[in-house]
């Protein structure tokens, strides 16, 4: 039945008279609807990078090196945090949707937990930055600012991280609208407080790159702030407690909450880490190689806001369908999911390979670079499709709270296949970028095969595991 107060974009009842394809076709509409929202919010998230960085970059060459080197560090730290309260939304979804409002709160309760410690690590690796960037060699003129960038952001740590535990609550329970406004809202406020910190306006120190670290960490508190006041004003968020003072901490919730999220955030590292170290192998081919890959990098980022999304929605539509029991709805909900990821990234691929040529040319007028960068755009088409069937199994699995396996088949597909393919057709054989990419390529294919074998196993079988 339809809860009271439910959003409408609920998985549906079970129907067995209706064929599997009319189902799915009424999942996908499902699944877009929690699914468009949250497009708008991560385009809404990657806009705040681009600001970062067009903003730095006014501001001279050291000055955005200081804020790239500053930013990657804390990536790693915040990728980490976003894994572990990224557990709540299958969590709250499987509690939602088998009724069980008590269990929602008590996610609620011990994520805050598990959050409050999380925070306390994460910024004690964010204020040891200084001696990691002298070992591995950061150029001495940029340090200084690099380091005042992290310690400046480690500031907004507890604000990510309690941010994003109630927005996964809130995607979890089905209302993933409260994203798309807080997103959009956030992009105008680190606008504004890049121009006031970065640059010293009405009245401010001019506090450069480190401004950046500051408008960020500012912004996180915004962001959670708008979140927390949205669920203590909504009615719908009553029942369950949310922003109730957390009990006693519960061991086995506390290990069911990690053993999901740890994964998670493991899966997160290994890719970035992927993509870190491709381009630390291209930027030994030659600065014009270097600036093609990076317009290659930042358009297949930017198509990627769109399946990421939907794997978030798709995670919650199966979490529901789970929880009411019907695991025969939530099969077919997480195909899907994995359609329409796939679907919306072969239509990129289709951009790519009819107009690379004019993409390359938003990003640079050098010819040279350009025509490196359309190549590789074209390559990014191929990339695309097995992105997109990858992160729409890695969504469904999630539903089915799955994680151990999935960061197995990353962590082999990235590191065993995709990188050593990438160093040996890149570097070793003289492939050029074409030659990472073809690497990087291969490692998201196997990863999206097997990813996709485990959901058809996972989810035809009860018992599998």
């Amino acid at each position: 039945m339809h809860r009271p107060g439910a959003p409408v974009t609920t998985a549906l009842e079970p129907m067995p008279a209706t064929p599997p394809h009319h189902r799915m076709l009424s999942d996908a509409r499902a699944i877009l609807r929690l699914g468009v929202p949250l497009v708008i919010g991560n385009l809404a998230t990657a806009g705040m990078m681009l600001a970062d960085t067009l903003m730095a970059g006014q501001l001279g060459g050291n000055a955005l090196a200081a804020v790239a080197v500053g930013s990657s560090y804390y990536a790693v730290f915040m990728v980490l945090g976003l894994g572990a309260m990224t557990a709540l939304s299958p969590l709250v979804a499987h509690a939602y949707g088998a009724g069980r409002d008590d269990l929602v709160g008590s996610y609620a309760s011990q994520g805050a937990w598990i959050g409050a410690v999380l925070a306390a690590l994460l910024v004690a690796g964010l204020l040891a930055v200084h001696p990691v960037l002298l070992w591995v060699g950061t150029d001495p003129a940029i340090v200084p600012d690099a380091v005042g960038y992290v310690h400046a952001v480690s500031a907004g740590i507890p604000g990510m991280i309690g941010f994003h535990a109630l927005r996964a609550i809130s995607e979890g329970l089905g209302r993933t609208r409260p994203m798309m406004v807080v997103g959009v809202f956030g992009l105008a406020t680190n606008v504004l407080a890049n121009w006031l910190f970065m640059y010293g306006k009405l009245g401010l120190p001019a506090l450069g790159a480190v401004g950046t670290g500051v408008a960020t960490a500012i912004v996180q508190w915004v962001m959670f702030g708008a979140m927390a006041w949205h669920v203590s004003r909504h009615g719908a968020y009553r029942p369950y407690g949310i922003l109730r003072r957390p009990g006693r901490p519960e061991r086995s919730r506390v290990f069911e909450i990690l053993r999901l999220g740890l994964p998670i955030g493991g899966s997160m590292i290994a890719e970035c880490a992927l993509f870190s170290a491709a381009g630390l192998m291209v930027s030994t081919l030659g600065a014009n190689v270097v600036a093609a890959h990076q317009i290659a990098l930042n358009w297949a980022s930017f198509m990627f806001m769109a399946p990421v999304s939907i794997h978030s929605a798709t995670t919650i539509h199966v979490g529901h369908a789970l929880g009411r029991g019907d695991r025969p709805a939530a099969r077919l909900a997480g195909f899907a999911g994995i359609g329409l990821c796939a679907l919306l990234m072969l239509v990129s691929a289709l951009v790519l390979a009819v107009a690379s040529d004019r993409i390359a040319a938003l990003y640079t007028a050098d010819p040279a670079i350009r025509t490196f960068a359309a190549q590789l755009l074209l390559l990014a088409g191929v990339f695309q499709v097995s992105d997109g069937l990858q992160v729409g199994a890695m969504g469904a699995l999630r539903g089915f709270k799955d994680a151990r396996v999935p960061l197995v088949i990353t962590i082999g597909s990235y590191w065993a296949i995709g990188f050593p393919l990438a160093l040996y057709g890149g570097i070793v054989r003289g492939g050029g970028p074409a030659g990472v990419w073809w690497g990087l390529i291969a490692g998201l294919s196997v990863s999206a095969a097997f990813l996709n074998l485990r959901f058809a196993r996972m989810s035809r079988s009860p018992n599998a595991k």
